[in-house]
C-alpha cells in the first residue's frame, strides 16, 4: 500500500470535494467513499458499521421534529399567509423611512421563524415584496438586499432546522441553542432593519416615502389587519418556541403542535384545500429524506474517515498551530465562511463540523456558543458570491432587467454586518449564554 491510514483519509475527504464539484449527489457520493474506502481498509466490517450507523440515524428522536417544522412551514407557505401578512405589516409601517424595506424584513423575520425554509422566503418575498419596493422606485440593489438578507434569518432564528441538525451532529441540547439563538436573532433581524432606516434617512431617493393615500391610513384598519394576519401567525410561533424554551414540550412535540396550528390556521383564513396539503406533504417528505440520507451518508463517512485516522492528523494538523481558544474560533469559522460559497449549510454542518467538534474540550469552547456562532456564520453562505443560493432564488422571479451582478451588490453590505454581528458575539458571548444558562443553568 503506498498510502497510509490517515493519507487514505485525506484522500477520501479531497475525492469527495471533487465529486462534489462534478454534480455527483451528496448523500450518495458519502456512502459511496466510506463504504468503498472502509471495504480496501477495514474489510467486510465495514458492512456491519454501515447498518449501526444507519439504524443510529433513524433511531435518533431530535430528527424526529424536521419534518414536523418542514410540515408547517410548507403548509403556511401554501396557505398564502405571506401577502396579508406583508401587507398589515406594510400599513402600520407606513410612517418609518424606508418602510417597505422594513416591512419586508419583519415578514422575512416571522416567515422564516414559521418556516425555516429559506428558499421559500426568499422566493415567495421575490414574488410580493421585491416588484413592490421597485415600483415604488426603491433602488434595485436596496431592494434585492433585503430580500435576500432577510430570507436567510430561518437558518438562525428558531425554529431553526440548522440547529435541529447541528444539535444532533454535536450531541447537545437542541432546546439550549435555540435559547442561546434567540437572542443573537432578533439582534441581527434589528441590525438589517437599522441599517436600512439609517440608509432612507441619509438618502431618501433608495428608499422613497409611499404615496400620502398609503401611509394615511385609519387607526383602526391597521389594527384589524394586524389583528387578522400579524397576530394569529405571532401568536402560533411563541406558542411553538415558548413550549420549547420554558420546557413545556420537547422540540418534536412543539413542532407537532405548530404543524397542527398552521393547518388551524389555513383553514381559518379559508385558503387550504386537498391539493395543497398533498402538496405540502410531498415536499416535506422530499426534504425530509434528503436531510436523513444526508445524515446516514455522513454518519458513515464520519467514521471511516475518523477510523483511518484522517479525524487524528487534522487534530495534529490544528494543534501543531499552537492557536488559542480565539485563534481556533477564528480559524474554523474563516473556513466554514470560505466552505459556504461552493457548499450548502447541510454539507458543513454534517461533513465537516465533525472534524472540529471534538477539539471544543481542548480549546474550552462551549459547542452552544460554537452552534450560534456558526448559524451567524452560515447567513454569509446563502449571500455570498460565486455560489450564492438566496441571490439566484430571487433572480428566478425577478423582474426582467434586473441582474446578478445588481442582486450580488446589494447583500454585499448585509453580509458586512453578519461579520460585525459575529466580531459583537465573539466580544460578548454572554449575549447567546445567558438565556440559556438562566433558565437551564450554566
Amino acid at each position: 500500500m503506498f498510502l497510509s491510514d490517515p493519507a487514505l483519509g485525506i484522500l477520501m475527504l479531497v475525492l469527495f470535494l471533487i465529486f462534489l464539484m462534478l454534480g455527483f449527489p451528496i448523500a450518495f457520493t458519502l456512502m459511496a467513499l466510506g463504504v468503498g474506502f472502509g471495504y480496501f481498509t477495514q474489510g467486510d466490517s465495514i458492512f456491519n458499521l454501515f447498518v449501526q450507523r444507519t439504524y443510529s440515524v433513524m433511531a435518533n428522536d431530535v430528527l424526529i421534529s424536521i419534518p414536523l417544522f418542514l410540515f408547517m412551514g410548507y403548509v403556511i407557505e401554501r396557505a398564502n399567509i405571506l401577502d396579508r401578512l406583508f401587507r398589515s405589516i406594510q400599513l402600520a409601517a407606513g410612517w418609518i423611512p424606508g418602510s417597505l424595506a422594513v416591512a419586508t424584513l419583519i415578514t422575512c423575520a416571522l416567515f422564516a421563524t414559521a418556516t425555516g425554509i429559506v428558499g421559500a422566503v426568499v422566493t415567495l418575498m421575490g414574488l410580493l415584496a421585491f416588484p413592490a419596493m421597485l415600483r415604488a422606485g426603491y433602488d434595485t440593489k436596496l431592494a434585492s438586499g433585503v430580500v435576500c438578507a432577510g430570507g436567510c434569518l430561518g437558518i438562525l432564528i428558531p425554529p431553526s432546522v440548522m440547529l435541529i441538525l447541528y444539535g444532533a451532529t454535536a450531541g447537545v441540547s437542541v432546546v439550549k441553542l435555540y435559547a442561546a439563538a434567540f437572542f443573537p436573532g432578533i439582534a441581527l433581524a434589528g441590525m438589517y432593519i437599522a441599517y436600512v432606516i439609517i440608509r432612507a434617512m441619509l438618502n431618501p431617493s433608495l428608499a422613497p416615502k409611499l404615496p400620502a393615500e398609503e401611509r394615511n391610513v385609519p387607526t383602526l384598519t391597521i389594527i384589524w389587519a394586524l389583528l387578522t394576519s400579524f397576530v394569529p401567525l405571532v401568536a402560533l410561533i411563541v406558542t411553538v418556541l415558548g413550549c420549547i424554551i420554558l420546557g413545556l414540550a420537547t422540540p418534536s412535540e412543539a413542532a407537532a403542535i405548530g404543524a397542527f396550528g398552521a393547518v388551524l390556521l389555513a383553514l381559518a383564513y379559508r385558503t387550504f384545500s386537498f391539493t395543497k396539503l398533498k402538496d405540502s406533504v410531498f415536499l416535506t417528505a422530499r426534504a425530509s429524506a434528503m436531510v436523513c440520507w444526508l445524515f446516514v451518508g455522513s454518519a458513515v463517512f464520519s467514521a471511516v474517515f475518523a477510523l483511518l485516522g484522517g479525524q487524528r492528523l487534522v487534530e495534529e494538523f490544528i494543534m501543531s498551530l499552537d492557536l488559542g481558544p480565539i485563534g481556533f474560533l477564528l480559524l474554523t469559522q474563516a473556513i466554514i465562511f470560505v466552505l459556504g460559497w461552493p457548499l450548502e449549510w447541510t454539507e458543513i454542518i454534517v461533513i465537516f463540523l465533525p472534524i472540529f467538534l471534538p477539539l471544543l474540550d481542548h480549546f474550552g469552547i462551549d459547542p452552544i456558543f460554537f452552534g450560534v456562532l456558526v448559524a451567524l456564520n452560515l447567513q454569509t453562505s446563502f449571500l455570498s458570491p460565486p455560489v450564492a443560493m438566496a441571490p439566484f432564488y430571487l433572480k428566478g422571479v425577478a423582474p426582467k432587467g434586473v441582474t446578478i451582478e445588481q442582486i450580488f451588490s446589494g447583500v454585499m453590505p448585509f453580509i458586512y454586518i453578519v461579520v460585525f454581528a459575529m466580531v459583537l458575539l465573539y466580544m460578548f458571548p454572554g449575549f447567546a449564554l445567558w438565556l440559556p444558562n438562566y433558565l437551564y443553568g450554566g
